[in-house]
């Protein structure tokens, strides 16, 4: 099956949690963000969807198939391309897992776009500083704690079973994502919760994931994202 990932260019995102996924599988697909032009694409394509329209991107194609919402790519994704448990509820646990991060990841955008997303972040910088403060106190330990609880219970390095699902790759995105925008507060989380960061420098070492990070095709972090960077919201 052919695949197609259509997300904005300039970003990793949402869409990054789908590349990864894809780079791990082995399968190849089209990043549409790499193409010429491929922000009016993508909304162009949009537009054209009759029968699924998503209502924002990432979305993947796949046949006929136009399928929106990250966690439900994945879900996808994990099933067909051995990235989630056989069985009802391992495939569910992993679903619920990714739904979670996906709570966690909008709380981490939230954070510097505290008032209104379509505002700039110089236009709530004070709301951002106090939003910021109870993600870095509150908020992270309780995620990443659950997390890390989750790891150190299952014994064998990753979120279930045996064997790398799409939830450990994204988790390890969002270390990743973390580790850049609040680096000074994850050097210190990251000491109590351990597990977490085994699992990221585990997978980084991934054939397919190193090579896919070397290649060129990885999208950078920035201050346009979702992890970003801002030195005043970190400590």
């Amino acid at each position: 099956m052919r695949y197609e990932l259509w997300y904005w260019s300039g970003i990793p995102g949402r869409g990054e949690f789908i590349r990864l996924a894809l780079e791990e599988a082995g399968v190849p697909y089209v990043d549409i963000a790499l193409t010429q032009a491929g922000d009016e694409k993508m909304m162009a394509r949009m537009k054209a969807e009759k029968q699924t329209p998503p209502f924002a991107p990432p979305f993947l194609i796949a046949g006929k198939l136009t399928i929106g919402q990250t966690p439900n790519i994945l879900l996808f994704l994990g099933e067909r391309h051995g990235l989630a448990p056989k069985s009802d509820a391992g495939r569910f646990w992993v679903h619920q897992l990714q739904l979670t991060i996906a709570d966690l990841v909008a709380e981490i955008h939230d954070a510097h776009h505290p008032i209104a997303s379509g505002l700039y972040y110089e236009d709530q910088k004070s709301e951002a500083a106090g939003r910021t403060g109870n993600l870095r106190k509150e908020r992270l330990p309780k995620y990443l704690g659950y997390f890390d609880g989750i790891l150190a219970r299952n014994g064998t390095g990753y979120l279930t079973g045996r064997r790398l699902s799409y939830a450990d790759l994204s988790l390890f995105h969002v270390v990743e994502g973390l580790r850049y925008a609040f680096p000074k507060r994850m050097n210190r989380l990251e000491k109590k919760y351990r597990e977490l960061a085994s699992l990221h420098d585990r997978i980084a070492k991934r054939p397919r994931i190193a090579v896919y990070h070397a290649s060129g095709r990885r999208q950078p972090f920035n201050t346009e994202g979702i992890f970003r960077h801002y030195p005043e919201l970190d400590r």
